[in-house]
């Protein structure tokens, strides 16, 4: 039995998800041979080289001519001042980006002025790359396609569409010819998140165009989320033959188990599969304990590849989360959630497992949030054990994380602390069902920077009946705390499927959920509220606060939580001062 596990590109390939090496480890240690690609780096990786972005120019030449002056007739047309741009600087910037991937691989990365360029470089090959392809953009932090994914019949037609659909070329001469040899029997593609949603589905038409005798099966998150919306659009299938919903590591153990001995389907769980013309939907197993599952199994991913200074690796400490309550959140995806973690002795080895393994320093814990009981007793076991790693992770602001804890993270290893602020607003705290108070708040963020943990924090402006007042609340918190924060990243409320808000509008001041015909695999809804700000203000708020944000002379270091976690861990490595977010940097440095 073989078993092919892919990963579509998405972000940033900094460091390998999750999803590939747990689904893995599980397979590999119930005997099945197992082949675990992570395109989200392969495909970045072929982007960002010399060949391909010379390539990109040629193509700008035959599209858009070499003035840029004779524009096709049957696309989508990005302006023509991008366009010369990419034509008159494509061939410099060619020969610039295989050097600037190399500069963010090392060391060099954290010179400011040199990791600068080498950012700089890298986000313009990524922009000159997507002008073909426009109005479709990959960029560092997404990918943005050329029509709704959320649709799928707009999601059919991009698929194949060789106009818009950056992927299709690059899959055809890689991975695509590697299944044909490999001939697996499953193929498995997790699609974590909605920007990979056509990567994800690009992979499935073209092995199903090829013809192969495989089993495509889709699941993540995502594919979790629409779990009741897609036996409504069966055309969806042909691009897949089933969807694992929810955990999968005995599902899909099961699945190839089925596939393999040609047995029925209907004996796994967790699944939606085609049966004919008929969407069939199997019952829902519990998740397993995660003390019952083996630990991430990483062989096979090329960990020196990715983009990022020091290899850094993601652990769990925890499934699910332990608090699971806040009305914006969707964790549990509308079902009973369940939490089991694992002890401080078996997350500190695994972590000196990795280590050993793979040469790796650096975890980042990619949890809901970290439990005060797991975030001592682990901090306490690497103290004793010399502090062997930099770690870091999300936590809650809670009453029990006091100065004789963060004071002890620190000395364990503990370099960045990820906090879901959300609002300092008392009631909209409450409203949110967040379980968090202010004097928590103020304490512990004064009380982590001064232990020398780089705070990060999470906000968001528009939660149903949170008023202009409220939302002052929250940037005047902010503004008190500008030296204990380091970086933050903002947004507008999201009415997100299978949250508490969208389960149960009306407790939450939602007067009105907007669903579109079209959208039927939508995840995302507008909405009407009650009383206080609806999405417009919330966007003109935060537009308006980024407005007030310093500049940062040297932003890499603040694009995504690998690179922040890298950049706290080199600074106190250096002995250097942690940079206030939001303080100028002339005020810090001076």
């Amino acid at each position: 039995m073989k078993v092919m596990l892919l990963f579509p590109p998405n972000w940033t390939p900094t460091m390998p998800h999750l999803a590939l090496p747990t689904l893995t480890a599980y397979l590999r240690a119930n005997g099945i041979e197992v082949i675990q690609r992570d395109l989200n780096l392969e495909v970045f990786d072929e982007i960002l080289t010399r060949s391909y972005i010379e390539k990109s120019v040629e193509k700008l030449k035959d599209l858009f001519g070499d003035k840029a002056d004779k524009p096709p007739t049957d696309r989508l047309l990005p302006p023509r001042e991008k366009v010369l741009w990419a034509i008159n600087e494509g061939l410099q910037l060619a020969k610039q980006v295989e050097h600037a991937k190399d500069i963010i691989r090392s060391k060099r990365f954290f010179d400011g002025p040199v990791g600068k360029r080498a950012f700089e470089t890298v986000i313009e090959a990524l922009e000159l790359a997507s002008l073909p392809f426009f109005p479709a953009n990959l960029n560092l932090q997404s990918y943005t396609a050329a029509a709704p994914v959320d649709n799928s019949k707009e999601l059919l037609k991009l698929v194949k569409d060789e106009r818009y659909n950056i992927f299709l070329d690059i899959y055809k001469r890689g991975i695509l010819k590697d299944i044909i040899r490999e001939q697996p029997d499953v193929v498995g593609i997790s699609i974590p998140s909605m920007p990979q949603m056509l990567a994800g589905m690009t992979l499935g038409h073209l092995i199903k165009e090829a013809g192969l005798n495989t089993h495509i099966v889709v699941g993540g998150p995502h594919i979790s989320m629409l779990r009741e919306e897609l036996p409504k659009v069966p055309r969806i299938f042909e691009l897949f033959d089933s969807a694992v919903v929810f955990d999968g590591e005995v599902p899909l153990l099961q699945l190839v188990e089925a596939v393999t001995q040609k047995t029925e389907l209907s004996t796994v769980p967790n699944l939606v599969y085609r049966d004919g013309d008929t969407i069939r939907v199997t019952p829902r197993k519990p998740p397993e304990n995660i003390g019952d599952v083996p630990m991430p199994d990483f062989d096979g991913l090329p960990l020196g590849r990715y983009l990022a200074p020091y290899p850094a690796l993601p652990l769990l400490t925890a499934r699910g989360c332990y608090f699971g309550k806040c009305a914006f959140c969707n964790v549990g995806y509308g079902e009973a959630e369940s939490f089991s973690q694992l002890r401080a002795q078996a997350l500190a080895e695994q972590m000196h497992t990795l280590k050993e393994k793979y040469g790796v320093r650096h975890i980042l814990f990619s949890d809901e949030a970290f439990t005060p009981k797991n975030l001592r007793g682990l901090s306490a076991l690497l103290k004793e054990q010399g502090t062997p790693f930099h770690w870091g992770g999300c936590a809650r602001f809670e009453k029990v994380i006091n100065k004789e804890l963060l004071d002890s993270m620190s000395e364990g290893g503990c370099r960045m602390i990820l906090y879901g602020l959300e609002s300092a607003s008392q009631p909209v705290m409450d409203k949110m069902i967040k379980g968090t108070q202010l004097d928590h708040m103020h304490r512990i963020l004064r009380e982590s920077y001064e232990a020398g943990i780089w705070n990060h924090t999470f906000f968001f402006f528009g939660f149903p009946g949170e008023t202009l007042e409220d939302a002052q609340q929250t940037v005047n918190f902010l503004f008190e705390h500008k030296e204990h924060v380091n970086s933050a990243a903002l947004g507008t409320f999201l009415m997100e499927r299978y949250s508490p808000a969208h389960r149960f509008p009306k407790q939450f001041g939602v007067s009105n959920i907007v669903e579109e015909e079209d959208k039927d695999l939508a995840i995302y809804f507008d909405y009407e509220v009650e009383n206080g700000m609806d999405n417009d203000m919330a966007e003109r708020i935060m537009d308006g606060f980024m407005d007030r944000l310093p500049d940062k002379r040297y932003p890499q270091f603040y694009v995504n939580d690998v690179y922040r976690f890298l950049y706290a861990s080199h600074l106190r490595e250096k002995g250097k001062q942690l940079p206030p977010w939001l303080m100028p940097e002339t005020e810090v440095l001076s």
